[in-house]
């Protein structure tokens, strides 16, 4: 019996760099009834997809080189570059939030940086630790000291005000998630509005 075949994920050109990637790492966008470029982070909507890199850079690049026009063949509204990367990094922004409120309401977020620490010690130790970017030298460096110990991911990620609005309590300096399947797809969506900032490199 012969063994089935691998197919290698399917790929597209970034509209800015031009380089082909496999379609999970870029970011696809469609047209709207209007004619309107549309970011669909999800990969979901329907109709014709144009994809950049997960970069603001490529995609400026795209907007200021009427790339959309091209791969759309017709005309269609873009935004400015920066109002267009404003769009998706906001978008994004949003996704991790709303992974991070999610994993909040089960009931599977640990927030503060002592009770964050006793957490990587425990037995019972997070999947995931999540640092603020404004949070002191000195707290971010021994939560990052605790974490690479435990051989625990540690982001870093929005502000000490975000973690407290989204969790409903004061500026949180630290968060850990427990271990599930929402560690995954949090640290998913993290490591892509990173990439899109600027913040790690996309290989």
């Amino acid at each position: 019996m012969s063994r089935p075949t691998r197919h290698d994920a399917p790929k597209r050109s970034c509209l800015g760099c031009r380089e082909s990637r496999d379609k999970g790492r870029l970011i696809r966008y469609v047209l709207s009834p209007q004619g309107e470029v549309v970011p669909d982070l999800d990969a979901k909507l329907p109709g014709r997809g144009a994809y950049t890199c997960i970069s603001s850079a490529c995609l400026a690049a795209a907007c200021r080189q009427h790339q959309f026009s091209r791969a759309f063949k017709r005309e269609v509204a873009v935004p400015p570059p920066e109002d267009m990367v404003a769009l998706v990094g906001r978008l994004m922004r949003e996704r991790v939030l709303g992974y991070l409120g999610l994993a909040n309401r089960a009931g599977k977020v640990i927030s503060g940086g002592s009770l964050v620490s006793d957490a990587m010690r425990s037995n019972n130790k997070p999947g995931l630790v999540l640092l603020a970017t404004d949070t002191s030298a000195a707290i971010g460096e021994r939560i990052e000291a605790l974490a690479g110990a435990h051989r625990i991911p540690c982001l870093r990620i929005m502000t000490k005000d975000d973690f407290g609005a989204i969790l409903g309590k004061a500026p949180r300096s630290a968060v850990a998630v427990r271990p599930g399947g929402l560690v995954a797809q949090l640290a998913g969506v993290i490591e892509r509005y990173r990439n899109f900032l600027g913040e790690v490199q996309v290989l």
